[in-house]
């Protein structure tokens, strides 16, 4: 699934990211850590993959979407 990165805490490396359809969803460390990722911008198309769905909707991998 493709989001648009919204909020990033490098210090706690922590954030959110914006759905396509404007939903916001936040992620934690371990689902950033996993995608390999050191930095993260706002306004960056990032690819994640997920766990649930509605309000149980858990972000397990956060990394730069790639062609």
């Amino acid at each position: 699934m493709q989001a648009t990165s919204f909020t990033y805490d490098s210090e706690t490396r922590t954030g959110s990211v914006l759905l396509d359809d404007g939903t916001p969803v936040d992620f934690d460390a371990p689902a950033f850590d996993a995608g390999g990722l050191r930095l993260l911008r706002p306004g960056q198309r990032v690819r994640i993959e997920t766990e649930g769905e509605g309000g149980s909707l858990r972000i397990t991998l956060v990394t730069l979407q790639t062609l």
